[in-house]
């Protein structure tokens, strides 16, 4: 080979790498229960993994108006520019919105420093799960520690925020048969009630659902 062509082959091969890698982040992404956007300083969206397009297109607290991203008021759209805006300076920053309906959305804001100084600035932004319980990983949860339907219905109702006799209410049933499953979820998951039950479904894998079609194993 010629000596001259080695190092172009060497760059190529490292480009085709790099594409490949961008593309296996890019699936890798979309599979999290976490929205993750890529936006420009001015609020221009460039993408959207799946969790977020879902967050998006409900347009309760955050949403794309003319390819940006736009909040529910003035307000909360300052404080969205203004993260923004410290983005741009290197800074991170958390915003809270708020809708009546929906409750809170929580958005980590984090700048993307490229290699290029003279290159675009671009912005990350992390949206907070819509629950602690995916229900993909749930599924693996359950299955993991061979919990019963009933278990892992309960362990959903629970994952919600609801007390024991909440979720009895809520799955028509007495307190006393919630209490009855809550003994053996403790048992089969080797946790001493339900806050650590629930600790535990909470430090789960943010995986979403996005594939929960796929078999499980």
């Amino acid at each position: 080979m010629d000596a001259a062509a080695e190092p172009a082959t060497q760059a190529n091969f490292t480009r085709e790498r790099m594409d490949g890698l961008a593309g296996g982040l890019a699936v890798l992404v979309d599979e999290l229960a976490h929205g993750v956007l890529v936006a420009s300083t001015k609020g221009e969206v460039l993408h959207a993994n799946q969790a977020a397009r879902t967050e998006l297109a409900r347009r309760e607290i955050l949403g794309v108006h003319d390819g940006r991203l736009q909040t529910i008021d003035s307000r909360q759209e300052r404080e969205l520019s203004q993260a923004l805006a410290k983005a741009e300076a290197g800074r991170r920053s958390l915003v809270s919105l708020r809708c009546g309906k929906r409750g809170r959305l929580s958005i980590a804001v984090v700048p993307l420093r490229s290699d290029r100084p003279a290159g675009p600035a671009h912005v990350a932004l992390v949206l907070s799960r819509a629950s602690v319980c995916d229900p993909l990983m749930l599924c693996f949860f359950a299955r993991s520690h061979g919990l019963t339907p009933a278990e892992e219905q309960v362990l959903a109702v629970l994952c919600q925020g609801h007390s024991t006799p909440q979720a009895a209410v809520q799955l028509e049933v007495a307190v006393s048969t919630i209490r009855s499953h809550v003994r053996s979820l403790c048992a089969k998951t080797q946790s001493h009630g339900v806050r650590e039950l629930v600790g535990l479904v909470a430090v789960l894998p943010p995986l979403g659902a996005a594939r929960l079609l796929d078999p499980l194993h």
